[in-house]
């Protein structure tokens, strides 16, 4: 590119931090050409089912597979007896020990395919792969499993009762772990001489994760190079291909994945499934490439689950209304098998009870249960939400029963701006915040001064109004390391890979917008990779609401190395020291006079030079960001009918700097409808007698 044409795109108009261009990645979405699992074309390719258990709970006395073996077009017929033959490794849940004390939890691996007995409806049993879907989908029906039925439970409780079964040796009583922190000698020093002492029992009710694309798989094995290759519907590549080639007992890079465009996730998809590494075992045994897909009703038995933990909470206030301490007992229902849950309850759940308040003193007792239910996993906010529903209804619990009002309960508590930085009760540090401001603007916005005149129009009408609000706040979590590389085209584009993985949160369109602000290009030439463990070292993926937090800051610093190793190459073509060189709008300039030499010009004189300006940056974190914010909501009741209607809702969120604020108000939208799913219309039922689920689809679970 000669040096005019890049002089142009560096005039071309920019995006930057803080504009709102619609999202680029949308143009492919809404004509029908994004490239989804079921979209990837492969040669050869054979169909998988998985045979899965119809028993909550049952002894596994026989699998015959000889007629299965037999039906037109299939291929092969797997059990886990193949399993043992060829070695594979059983699924371990992503954090073994208390990560905050290092204390092992008690877990059984999951087998990829039950061998013993089965723990909870949908567990995986055979495989059976044939030239079509239809043709496995047939075989699947003969094989035929002979099982003698066990007692389920489907509770903590029921699987906790005294002479309650082991679910297996490996984990006595059923408890995975029982764990306290924090000062119990304060609180309970602080309960004995409080004012006032407010207890709530809160059920934070199971839920099925539902991403808008199921969950999938099509693996590939290269005998030549001994190299597996997955495309999955994912948004963690990185972190999944280390436990892939754990149990398929091969190095990580004998592993490759891909995650093309993904149909959303929000946690569903963000560990490993047995699906995933026995798809590429059977593309090695049959040496074919496989597909599974699951139908909507898989999704519903085996993908992970989330919420479904109780909690016992206690506040102790004095006169005034200051709190004086927390006290949480807290069950969750890990499911038939501990997998996310132990590192989400150990981890997350604990930082945040009293972050926004002043809470001298807190103590929790944290528990996971193994249930004959689906395994439970994470969705939106895990842990953190289920610590805000503990204290924001503790709160209103007070307000209640003491005759405070429930807003000034909260003004008292919260935690000044002056405070910042500031370090809670459980030693979680936090780095700013304006939470009174916040939650007074909140309910200034949502005008809760004309709530009574609302509420007495609606009475006019037959109906109750009720209100509520709730302040939150999450820290962003999950992997503390993260990776992007950053590279000059000769043809004038800028190529930014990352080891984080949009899921639909528009990383394609803001992402490049930072190249754009912090290198003074035009974001239209950034072009941007993600979802492939062979574009990158490293990656974290998109869970715990990481990704703008720690990719972008690796952005951040890879364009500073990057202005750093140009400005070597600008002294020379100005013929100016670097002391006497800025940087900005995308050229570097002698100061003081008219002379200017672009970026990209600087990046084809470094590139011909041999020394090209394209940067790795690798980074660690040391602590969390804290987004936060106030939400109010009006609800409407029919007296006669019952119906609800969410009449009015207010927002107000601190997140910081906004990259792009239509994209940032958009997942606002969608934590909302998430948010009101759960509180009116999802829940995950089993049948305490059979364990059988309930709510086994969407004929019977309610989506907003």
């Amino acid at each position: 590119m000669d040096r005019q044409s890049i002089a142009e795109q560096t005039t071309v108009a920019m995006n930057r931090i803080g504009d709102a261009p619609k999202r680029r990645e949308d143009q492919r979405f809404v004509t029908g050409t994004g490239t989804y699992l079921d979209d990837c074309l492969f040669d050869g390719l054979a169909r998988a089912v998985v045979v899965r258990s119809p028993h909550a709970h049952a002894i596994l006395d026989g699998i015959a597979v000889d007629k299965a073996w037999a039906a037109p077009g299939v291929i092969a017929v797997l059990t886990a007896k193949d399993v043992a033959r060829d070695g594979l490794k059983p699924i371990r849940p992503p954090a073994e020990a208390n990560v905050k004390t290092g204390e092992p939890f008690a877990f059984l691996p999951q087998p990829l395919l039950a061998h013993d007995r089965v723990r909870y409806v949908g567990e995986p049993i055979a495989l059976v792969i044939a030239e079509t879907h239809s043709q496995a989908l047939d075989a699947a029906e003969l094989v035929h499993v002979d099982y003698s039925s066990l007692p389920a439970m489907t509770t903590p409780e029921a699987a906790t009762a005294p002479g309650a079964a082991d679910l297996c040796a490996a984990v006595p009583r059923n408890v995975c772990f029982d764990w306290r922190t924090g000062d119990w000698s304060a609180v309970e020093d602080a309960f004995a001489t409080a004012d006032h002492v407010v207890d709530l029992s809160i059920d934070n009710h199971r839920i099925i994760t539902n991403p808008m694309e199921p969950r999938g798989v099509v693996a590939t094995f290269d005998p030549a190079t001994g190299r597996y290759a997955l495309h999955v519907s994912s948004q963690n590549v990185h972190i999944i291909r280390d436990h892939i080639a754990r149990m398929l007992d091969v190095p990580a890079a004998a592993v490759r994945l891909v995650a093309p465009d993904v149909g959303g996730d929000f946690g569903a998809q963000n560990f490993v499934y047995g699906e995933y590494v026995l798809m590429a075992w059977a593309a090695r045994r049959i040496g074919r490439p496989v597909k599974w897909i699951a139908s909507r009703s898989e999704v519903f038995l085996a993908d992970h689950q989330a919420r479904d933990q109780k909690a016992e909470a206690s506040l102790a206030l004095d006169r005034s209304g200051r709190f004086l301490a927390l006290r949480v007992d807290s069950t969750a229902n890990a499911g038939a098998y501990l997998m996310s849950t132990g590192g989400v309850q150990t981890y997350q759940y604990p930082h945040l009870p009293g972050t926004v308040y002043r809470i001298p003193a807190i103590a929790l007792r944290v528990r996971a249960v193994l249930t004959n239910t689906t395994p439970v996993g994470v969705t939106r906010g895990p842990g953190f939400a289920e610590a805000v529903n503990i204290m924001e209804r503790l709160i209103d619990q007070a307000a209640r029963t003491t005759g405070f009002d429930r807003a000034e309960l909260r003004r008292r508590n919260l935690v000044p701006s002056d405070a910042m930085p500031m370090t809670n009760a459980l030693d979680q540090k936090v780095d700013s915040g304006a939470f009174p401001e916040t939650f007074e603007r909140a309910l200034a916005e949502a005008d809760v001064a004309g709530f009574e005149a609302r509420r007495r129009a609606s009475e006019t009408r037959g109906c109750l109004r009720g209100l509520g609000f709730a302040y939150h706040i999450k820290g962003t979590g999950g992997s503390p390391h993260e990776n992007v590389e950053i590279r000059f085209a000769a043809d004038g584009t800028v190529s930014l890979t990352t080891g984080t993985h949009s899921v639909g949160q528009g990383h394609a369109t803001t992402f490049p917008q930072i190249v754009a602000d912090r290198l003074g290009v035009s974001d239209d030439i950034v072009k941007f990779y993600q979802g492939d463990t062979d574009l990158i070292a490293i990656g974290g993926g998109s869970g715990s609401s990481r990704s703008t937090f720690m990719g972008g800051t690796a952005i951040w610093r890879a364009a500073e190395n990057i202005v750093e190793k140009g400005m070597a190459v600008a002294t020379r073509l100005l013929e100016t020291p670097a002391s006497e060189i800025d940087f900005a709008d995308g050229h570097f300039r002698a100061r003081g006079t008219n002379r200017s030499v672009p970026l990209l010009e600087v990046a084809a004189k470094a590139r011909d030079a041999g020394a090209p300006l394209d940067t790795y940056y690798s980074w660690t974190r040391e602590w969390l960001t804290f987004p936060n914010g106030t939400h109010v909501v009006e609800v409407e009741i029919d007296r006669e009918t019952g119906k609800l209607t969410v009449d009015r809702y207010t927002a107000v969120d601190d997140y910081g700097t906004l990259i792009n604020p239509m994209i940032a108000a958009g997942q606002v939208h969608g934590a909302i409808a998430q948010g009101v799913g759960q509180a009116l219309l999802e829940q995950a039922v089993y049948d305490e007698q059979s364990g059988q689920p309930v709510t086994g689809s969407f004929m019977d679970y309610a989506l907003p």
